[in-house]
């Protein structure tokens, strides 16, 4: 017990001496002291320690040869912190001020992550996620062969899978509202521009719900015709998918369909 309280002791105080020092290096170091301190900080990884630093010193170093090595940590301690909007300006600030550096491409590539960091889930606004394959995009097309650029192309991919599910979300939910039409006509847009898309078997198995709804409660003089192209929809997704994961439900409704196709001929 004793032993483990006066390593607790120990700890305590040695945090406390810690804390002071960087306390009096942040409020009366020089430039020098603050930078020697942000480093040794940011290698560490107490980055936000470093990043209190770095603020304070990088107008100091604006001209001068370290200029470049500053800034890129002091980028970098924004993105660690989780800071993405700042971090994104930062590494863009690095990329403008000094496009000839050794580290152009890491500084380029984490500008273009911090973007990505940024894209909110599906569900919300996309705009940042727009901005991120705009900014990836640009970063693959220009180092096409670096070192980062297959996993900025994951990204894309990444996020083009987010928008592609958010545009699927938009035209089930005419479904669930009972738009049938809106519903179908949003599905063929889906599919249209998503051709390859994961969602497809469950696209068609919403336009085919669709057109069955619309057909089912269809007035007498339109529902043969729109029963028969419920059973296209039907078909076309046996064609594509003999073994799909919605048989039971599809087998369900297309008895009924066929049922009411017989008896209106």
């Amino acid at each position: 017990m004793f032993t483990k309280f006066k390593f607790l002791l120990i700890l305590s105080l040695f945090l406390s001496f810690s804390c002071s020092e960087y306390q009096k290096i942040l409020s009366k170091g020089s430039v020098v002291e603050k930078n020697k301190a942000a480093e040794k900080y940011y290698n560490d990884g107490e980055y936000r320690k470093a990043l209190n630093l770095f603020e304070q010193i990088v107008p100091s170093y604006k001209g001068k040869p370290q200029a470049q090595r500053v800034i890129f940590f002091f980028a970098n301690s924004y993105f660690n912190t989780k800071d993405y909007y700042l971090a994104a300006y930062q590494f863009e600030n690095f990329r403008k001020s000094f496009p000839n550096s050794d580290r152009l491409i890491e500084a380029s590539f984490m500008e273009a992550k911090s973007h990505y960091m940024l894209s909110p889930k599906y569900s919300l606004f996309q705009k940042e996620t727009y901005k991120a394959i705009d900014k990836l995009q640009i970063f693959i097309n220009k180092f096409p062969n670096s070192e980062y650029t297959e996993e900025a192309n994951l990204y894309v991919q990444e996020l083009q899978g987010k928008l592609e599910k958010k545009t699927f979300e938009i035209s089930k939910q005419y479904y669930t509202i009972r738009d049938y039409r809106a519903a179908i006509k949003a599905i063929d847009n889906f599919i249209i521009d998503n051709p390859g898309t994961i969602y497809k078997e469950e696209a068609l198995y919403y336009k085919f719900l669709s057109s069955y709804e619309l057909a089912i409660n269809s007035i007498i003089s339109k529902k043969l015709e729109r029963l028969q192209l419920v059973d296209k929809v039907f078909e076309n997704i046996k064609r594509y998918y003999p073994e799909t994961i919605f048989e039971t439900q599809l087998n369900e409704k297309i008895d009924i369909v066929k049922k009411e196709i017989k008896l209106l001929n």
